[in-house]
C-alpha cells in the first residue's frame, strides 16, 4: 500500500483523511503548513501526496509547484484535495504540477481510486 502524506491545516480534515487512508491500509504522513509538508516530504518521500490549497504562509498552489519542481520530489504525484471548486482552480492546479484535483468533502472510493491512478 502506499505511504501518502496530507498537507492540510484543518485537525478535523487530517483526521478524516487519515482516517480512510489506513482504512484501506496506506500509512498516512502529515503536515498542517505548505513549508512541513514541503519538508517532510523531501525526507520521508512518500509515494504521494494530499494537498489542500487554502492554508496560512505557503499555500496549496505554491507547495504543489516546489515540489513537482525540485529534483528530489518532482516524481512524487500531487493530488490537490481543496473545498475550492471553480474550474480556474482546477486549471491553476494542473498547471502547478498536480496530476489530480479533488473536491472536499471527498468519499473513500474516489480517493483511493485517485491514489491508484497516479501510483500506478
Amino acid at each position: 500500500m502506499a505511504r501518502v502524506l496530507i498537507i492540510d491545516d484543518s485537525p478535523t480534515e487530517i483526521y478524516k483523511l487519515s482516517s480512510m487512508l489506513e482504512k484501506q491500509g496506506h500509512e498516512a504522513l502529515t503536515a498542517e503548513t505548505g513549508e512541513a509538508g514541503i519538508s517532510l516530504a523531501k525526507k520521508e518521500l512518500p509515494d504521494v501526496v494530499l494537498m489542500d490549497i487554502v492554508m496560512p504562509g505557503l499555500n496549496g498552489f505554491q507547495a504543489t509547484r516546489q515540489l513537482t519542481k525540485a529534483p528530489e520530489t518532482a516524481h512524487i504525484p500531487v493530488i490537490i484535495v481543496t473545498t475550492k471548486d471553480q474550474q480556474t482552480d482546477r486549471v491553476w492546479g494542473m498547471r502547478q504540477g498536480a496530476r489530480d484535483f479533488l473536491v472536499k468533502p471527498v468519499t473513500a472510493e474516489t480517493l483511493n481510486a485517485a491514489i491508484a491512478k497516479v501510483t500506478q
